[in-house]
């Protein structure tokens, strides 16, 4: 488990692993602790194959963590997240261009910070960040791909979405344009709420109620072990990440109307 002191006001945990059929894995992520009630952390997906997959997740993951320690505080989380997302997206973007055996490589890329009790994040392609607030999970981030567009547009149903062969061709992604459109979202934590963020190693075979229930009343280091042990017996086939945070604390959002659920989708803007 990885905390930041005996006062912090979070408690958080990453895990990466091949999977169950791969020899590579393509995922990364990571995260920074800037102080007892902040931290940043983050899941990438890299595609392209083996090496240009590898060398983009993880790329990502180092410039995002870098850009936001060295940018100026004064700027505040959301923009120092996203503006670190975006030059992630322009070094692999230019690292793509002048290599040429990795001029295919991309990677989604799903980053969070929370500071005092505020989420901020910012999100491209399809690992997902989850809500889980009193034993009930939301996902709050939208997947970019053009089977989950079909589903929004009610075109597909969930459930057919969830077999569909081409349910991970992504619409969107990191380094394969100069600049990416990033979703970003902002949300008032309560204390006891959890931040799950998965690959769709992950996603792709534990349905959101079995994802909850999986990590239910567990420390975050060790719903981490869990969740991958789970997918894994599950036979997914592809590499699998899970970052769990925590709010410990208490925070001044406490008390929030019952009906945030229904319109967490306001938090998202596009950048």
């Amino acid at each position: 488990m990885l905390e930041a002191g005996s006062e912090a006001a979070f408690e958080i945990a990453l895990k990466t692993d091949v999977g169950a059929k791969r020899e590579s894995n393509e995922d990364a992520c990571g995260h920074l602790v800037e102080s007892a009630d902040t931290v940043v952390f983050a899941v990438a997906d890299g595609i392209g194959g083996y090496e240009g997959g590898e060398i983009a997740s993880a790329m990502a993951i180092e410039v995002t963590l870098n850009s936001y320690r060295e940018s100026p505080a004064a700027w505040g989380p959301g923009k120092r997240l996203y503006r670190a997302v975006q030059r992630a997206n322009i070094e692999i973007h230019d690292r793509a261009l002048t290599v040429p055996e990795l001029r295919r490589m991309g990677t989604t890329l799903t980053a969070a910070v929370v500071s005092n009790g505020v989420l901020q994040a910012a999100h491209v392609g399809d690992c997902r960040l989850y809500l889980i607030r009193r034993e009930r999970i939301s996902q709050i981030t939208k997947d970019h791909t053009a089977v989950q567009e079909r589903v929004r547009m009610g075109l597909m149903t969930a459930a057919r979405a969830r077999n569909h062969p081409e349910k991970s061709a992504l619409t969107r992604s990191i380094g394969h344009e100069l600049i990416v459109s990033v979703d970003r979202i902002t949300l008032g934590l309560e204390q006891d709420d959890r931040l799950l963020i998965c690959s769709d190693g992950l996603h792709g075979v534990l349905e959101d109620a079995e994802l909850e229930r999986a990590i239910r009343g567990l420390g975050a280091e060790e719903a981490c072990h869990h969740l991958i042990s789970f997918a894994n017996e599950r036979g997914t086939a592809d590499n699998l990440t899970a970052a769990i945070f925590t709010q410990k604390g208490p925070t001044s959002n406490e008390g929030a109307p019952r009906g945030v659920w229904s319109r967490i989708g306001g938090f998202f803007r596009r950048g």
